[in-house]
């Protein structure tokens, strides 16, 4: 079931995994029942089924869209399990997973990392150390960063998210830095900085779907730059639109890819004015347009608050030109 990729670590860990396909990739929700705020599994194995079948190229657990922040170890390893076991029973057995497992430490992101794998990960997207932010420089970012790559059985895709962290914002000599090593194998530009993803892909040999490449990927970090990315040299989105409207995510992936430039940019547009709707309302948007469309979502967990009416109907009406795109589809 799983292939080489050649980006195995040396640690003594398997060095044979779930390759990762350039494309679309989605950082799944985390649903829970409405009244006790446990976890809904049975809902969490049908969203990623559903996003599988609209033929995204692989699942991310546990980001921020997941609410990781809201989720103790053992529920973050259900939610990973869970994800694992709904791909395989719906016959996407290759789809690979990517489980954030950021923690303070060095330490606790590796042993976060080792329980990843057990539960069914194949990668771990990590963002840069942050809460004491004054002491953390270049350097001690640089020695996180290596050291959990050294102890890490999976492969580490960076996480640059500055609104996430601080405002820490890795650039790209350092990016490119940590690229060398051999347990590193991607970065996700959340930060949206293209230029910044331009010059890191050229200096990884980045994986792209017209070449190969290194295999280290570039993804970027939200659909509504999805054109932008491949004009870079990206090989992939890792974007929470992509669990409301997957199909049209891919379709401009897609186009694009297949030279078919002016119809992408044409759906890029429309994709992108979407896409602002849940942007905006992040998480707790993101799963009203679910429930909006697609019948279940449910609620962020508190401290988040929940959308009255008024700005939920908003933003079904907000996306309602994309979706009708993704009906088509």
């Amino acid at each position: 079931m799983t292939v080489t990729n050649g980006n195995g670590t040396s640690n003594g860990h398997r060095t044979s995994r779930r390759t990762l396909p350039c494309g679309i990739y989605a950082p799944t929700m985390t649903f829970f029942d409405p009244d006790t705020e446990d976890l809904d599994i049975p809902t969490i194995k049908k969203h990623a089924e559903r996003l599988a079948q609209a033929g995204l190229a692989g699942l991310v657990t546990l980001g921020s869209n997941g609410e990781a922040v809201h989720c103790t170890r053992k529920e973050k390893l259900e939610i990973t399990k869970a994800t694992r076991e709904a791909l395989d029973a719906a016959g996407f057995t290759e789809t690979p997973i990517i489980v954030g497992t950021t923690e303070g430490s060095v330490r606790g992101t590796i042993e976060l990392s080792e329980l990843a794998e057990k539960a069914g990960g194949d990668y771990v997207l990590l963002l840069p150390p942050s809460y004491f932010r004054a002491q953390m420089d270049e350097e001690a970012i640089y020695n996180y960063f290596t050291a959990v790559a050294d102890g890490s059985p999976l492969p580490l895709i960076l996480y640059n998210y500055p609104g996430a962290v601080s405002g820490i914002d890795m650039d790209s000599d350092l990016l490119i830095k940590l690229a060398e090593h051999p347990n590193i194998v991607g970065t996700k530009f959340t930060c949206g900085n293209t230029g910044k993803l331009t010059r890191v892909a050229l200096a990884t040999d980045a994986k792209t779907p017209w070449a190969e490449g290194s295999g280290y990927m570039a993804f970027g970090g939200m659909c509504d730059f999805t054109v932008q990315t491949l004009a870079s040299g990206g090989s992939g989105i890792i974007a929470g639109g992509a669990n409301v409207m997957p199909k049209v995510c891919v379709k401009v992936w897609n186009l694009y890819a297949e030279g078919k430039t002016e119809e992408a940019i044409a759906l890029q547009k429309v994709l992108s004015k979407g896409d602002w709707f849940l942007t905006k309302a992040a998480i707790a948007g993101t799963k009203s347009a679910i429930q909006s469309y697609f019948g279940y979502g449910g609620f962020p967990r508190r401290p988040l608050k929940r959308l009255d009416r008024e700005r939920v109907e908003y933003i079904r009406e907000g996306i309602k030109e994309v979706m009708e795109w993704e009906k088509k589809l």
